[in-house]
């Protein structure tokens, strides 16, 4: 075999070898920056199933699917761009705009706190009577869109925190692969969910055993339950991932004294702990978040609503 081709050949091999660990790393990159966005991506999977009620069920599946190439064009052909751009020409502004999200995750969890707590709801509601059903559904298809356009926009922000030291090419990888993957599971676990009390009544309906219609009205009785948990925990989440990520950009601008407070009480914990100190420490890091959250928002929203009256708000 020619000299040329045996080294060209080997050149190839060492390109592979470089792709294939570059691919690995891509992997375990994004695995790292969604993580990190599992607070959004709880709220996202909690918020999404209330834009598909009072459909009939041959439309909720159609309906999920248009909000899902919905939300994949928003982080693949605007976010992602976005980010890309922001990331190779104002990196300082990272934090910054991490921060501002933060506090608008902590602003919309404290808001639904409020709201439980017996507070006046704010915006849109799902409460008038429906007289176009083609109508209303592009209407709940655009709100969702809408909504995940927000959600989104946090989650690739937190990737993109994560990620923002890596070279052009991989962080576009890893990007759209955090943006693909959790566009994926969010919405196809959307659809289960929403699904779960038509498989519950085909069991009940169906199934000749006794063992499978049992397990046919658990669905049904699990699903508002499941919805009532789901709500709960998404809730949590926006306020401890907006508190961490807030007290963490103050850290970064040079403000160390919340996250230093934070700190020092889950090292504290986790010294008195023994065997349970690491998931005690990073529960206590979660709750201070939490608080620290739930003040910043329910600051936030006081200011919006009884300073300039703003009626924001998600349908509810």
């Amino acid at each position: 075999m020619p000299t040329g081709l045996v080294a060209l050949l080997d050149d190839i091999s060492v390109i592979a070898k470089a792709a294939a660990a570059t691919i690995d790393d891509v992997g375990v990159a994004a695995a790292k920056a969604g993580t990190k966005a599992a607070g959004v991506v709880i709220d996202d999977a909690a918020v999404t199933p209330s834009y598909v009620t009072e459909f009939t069920p041959e439309r909720e599946l159609p309906i999920i699917w248009k909000i899902t190439k919905g939300s994949l064009k928003n982080k693949l052909l605007i976010l992602l761009p976005a980010a890309l751009l922001l990331s190779q020409f104002l990196p300082w502004a990272i934090t910054p705009l991490l921060m501002l999200g933060g506090l608008y995750l902590c602003y919309e969890g404290a808001e639904k706190v409020l709201e439980k707590l017996g507070g006046e709801h704010h915006g849109e509601t799902l409460a008038d009577p429906i007289t176009d059903m083609a109508e209303f559904e592009r209407e709940r298809v655009t709100g969702a869109v809408r909504t995940d356009f927000i959600l989104s926009a946090e989650i690739m922000a937190i990737a993109l925190g994560e990620v923002s030291a890596e070279p052009l090419l991989s962080r576009a990888l890893i990007l759209a692969l955090v943006a693909v993957v959790i566009t994926i599971g969010v919405y196809g676990t959307v659809a289960l969910i929403v699904k779960m009390d038509d498989i519950g009544l085909h069991m009940v309906e169906n199934r000749r055993t006794a063992a499978a219609r049992a397990v046919g009205r658990g669905l049904l009785h699990a699903m508002p339950r499941l919805l009532s948990v789901l709500s709960v925990v998404g809730t949590a989440a926006m306020l401890w991932v907006g508190g961490q990520i807030v007290i963490h950009g103050m850290h970064e601008l040079g403000l160390h004294g919340p996250s230093d407070a934070v700190h020092a009480v889950q090292h504290a914990v986790e010294a008195v702990s023994g065997v349970l100190g690491g998931v005690l420490g990073w529960l206590t890091n979660a709750v201070l978040s939490g608080v620290a959250g739930i003040i910043l928002g329910t600051g936030i929203a006081l200011v919006l609503h009884k300073v300039f009256k703003v009626q924001t708000g998600a349908e509810a």
